[in-house]
Parts: structure tokens; sequence; C-alpha cells
């Protein structure tokens, strides 16, 4: 067979309609010495099926898949109030708020944590459920519960639960939560203040001598509008920004009276209750859909309890354009500007 010698530096194709055709076989067929540059067809590459020779090892060509970024916010559930006389505030649900690049067809699971409970006597309140995204290694830590009469210690957790007495606190997550804060218990007296929850922005404050302790702050987020927040009960709006995982506030007894509930954390936290003429006056939830901490205090031993975590949430963002529709779990849709917004209130999934 005849061969043409090209004596130009470049090989113009450039006016042929066809293809370009390359050597092709298997890896065991691959040239025994090959030049740096060689490019051929290899029957046994996934995608391109292309590899080319760098001077020293065959290199794959893969295709390229376009990423887009998804922004979120991830807030496990709050932790409950604790039992009875100076009950502490429960702890926030830990919050992890970040973005993360997305290949088309990606499946993320979102599991969404309850807020716990304010279980009736002998134990503290209970700590809030986890929420997550397996794929992306996302897992936001549950609040710890409030700790309760007789000097049962609060929980650790995403925020730490406020304390009964002065030498028991719970323990936050760094990059998650905070500390919860002691109560200031004086049995002469009966006088009991618990001890505020953490937030996710804010230790949750030592009970004073004349109040209980107030819940730590939350953080604002910017992945949603307080238009939308508002719109779908997400967050706990105060101004222009939208909060999330307040701690609550710890429950007041003074001498068999009411004594001065502290402030719950900005971010869904519940305000703590108090004992009056013999009755208690329950702690109040956390709010929904916030991860805050509930409220210390509940009612007597033998009634039904109060004071429970908010449950947490999770918030995706990302361009409409890359917005692929496909989801499960009955998400709430939305669009601000040029991005679509997913609101999981429960769990469910998106494929990207």
């Amino acid at each position: 067979m005849a061969l043409t010698k090209i004596t130009n530096d470049l090989l113009d194709l450039g006016s042929d309609t066809g293809a370009l055709g390359l050597p092709k076989g298997t890896e065991a067929q691959r040239p025994s010495n090959p030049v740096e540059g060689t490019l051929r067809h290899n029957f046994e590459i996934d995608e391109t099926k292309l590899e080319t020779f760098d001077g020293t090892d065959w290199r794959k060509i893969n295709k390229v898949i376009p990423t887009y970024a998804v922004n979120y916010l991830v807030v496990a559930g709050g932790g409950g109030g604790g039992w009875a006389s100076g009950g502490g505030g429960g702890g926030a649900g830990g919050l992890l708020e970040s973005n993360n690049d997305l290949a088309p067809g990606t499946l993320l699971t979102l599991v969404v944590g309850a807020g716990g409970q304010n279980p009736a006597g002998g134990v503290p309140g209970e700590s809030g459920s986890n929420s997550s995204i397996a794929e992306i290694s996302i897992v936001s830590i549950g609040g710890g519960g409030g700790g309760s009469e007789q000097g049962i210690a609060p929980g650790n957790g995403g925020s730490g639960g406020g304390g009964q007495i002065s030498s028991q606190k719970g323990t936050g997550t760094l990059g998650q939560g905070n500390d919860g804060g002691f109560g200031n218990t004086v049995q002469v007296g009966s006088t009991y203040y618990g001890g505020g929850g953490g937030g996710a922005g804010q230790v949750g404050e030592n009970a004073p001598s004349n109040r209980s302790g107030n819940g730590g702050n939350g953080l604002a987020s910017l992945i949603i509008s307080t238009t939308i927040a508002s719109a779908n009960s997400v967050g706990e709006v105060s101004g222009s920004e939208v909060y999330f995982s307040g701690g609550g506030s710890g429950m007041a007894q003074l001498n068999n009276n009411q004594g001065t509930r502290g402030t719950a954390g900005l971010g869904g936290g519940g305000v703590g209750g108090y004992y009056s003429s013999g009755t208690y006056v329950r702690g109040e939830n956390g709010l929904p859909n916030t991860g805050g901490g509930g409220g210390g205090g509940s009612v007597s031993s033998s009634g039904p309890n109060e004071a429970f975590g908010g449950s947490g949430v999770i918030i995706l963002r990302m361009p409409t354009a890359n917005y692929s529709g496909t989801t499960t779990g009955s998400p709430t849709v939305t669009t601000d500007g040029t991005d679509t917004i997913l609101i999981y209130k429960s769990s469910g999934t998106y494929t990207a």
C-alpha cells in the first residue's frame, strides 16, 4: 500500500465531513513501545473508551460531567426541656450550613430529625434526633435535653441542655452549637432557677440569682428570605433575618410562687415554665422547623408534659436552570430570583 508523505506541519481534516479512524484494541493489544502523545481506542474502557500515553503510563480520557452548586442548611431536632422545679432549657439542634457540587443523577437521602420530648419524673429532657444527608457526609446532632429536678444531668448534643443545679450543664458540638448554662438551685426557701439551653450562635446563660437562664441565640441564615420563611413556617424571623437553632430558657420557681423566667434563644427556643400557688405552668415547646430547644419545666410527674424541642429542617437551594424536579417526601418547592428552594420538614430525597 502506497503511503502519502505529509510535508505540512499540520494535518487539516476540516474540509472532510466524515470521521478520523483511530487504532483500536484491548489493553493487551497496546503498542509495545508507544511514544508520548499516542492516542487510541480501548474496547475495555468505560465512557469515551479513549486513552493516551503520557510518556510513562496510559491515561484514560473520561467524559467530563458538569456539576452544579447546591447550598444546604441542615438543622437537627432541638432537645426537650428539663422536668419540674428548675428544669433546664433544652439545647438547640445542631446547625450545619455550606454548599456542595453535585453531578447530575446524584441521589441525596435527607433525614429530618424530630424534637426531643419532656418526659415526666426522674429523667432529663430527651435529646432531639439527628438530621443528615448521608451521601455528602453531613450529620447535624440533635440538641441535648435539659437537666431535671433532683440534679439529674442535662444532655449533650448539637447544643447542650441547661442544668438544674450549679455544677451541671450539657456540652455542645464544635461547629454546630454551644454548651448549656448552669442552674441556680437553693433548697432553702425552694428557689429553683434552671440554666438556659445552648444555641447554635451562643452559649446558654447560667441562671443568675433572680431568674432562670436565657437560652442561647441561634444563627441567622441567608438560604431563604424572611418572606419565604414566614409563608412556610420555617425558622424564626426577626427583623430582616431568619434564625435557626435557639436554646430554650430554664424554669423559674421562687418560694413556691411564680419566679422570673429567662428569655428563649432567638431561633425557635421555648420559654421556660414556672410554679405558682401549687400549679406548674408548662414550659413552651421549641418552634417547629427551627431546631429550637424546649423551655424547662413541665406539669407534675403524674401528668402529661410539654416543653418539647422543635423539629429540625433541611433546606436546599440551587440554580433553577439545574433543578431536576426529582424528589420524594413532598418538600415545599419555591423560587427566589434565579434559584429554586426545597424545604424538607420531613425526610425525603432529591436526585440532582
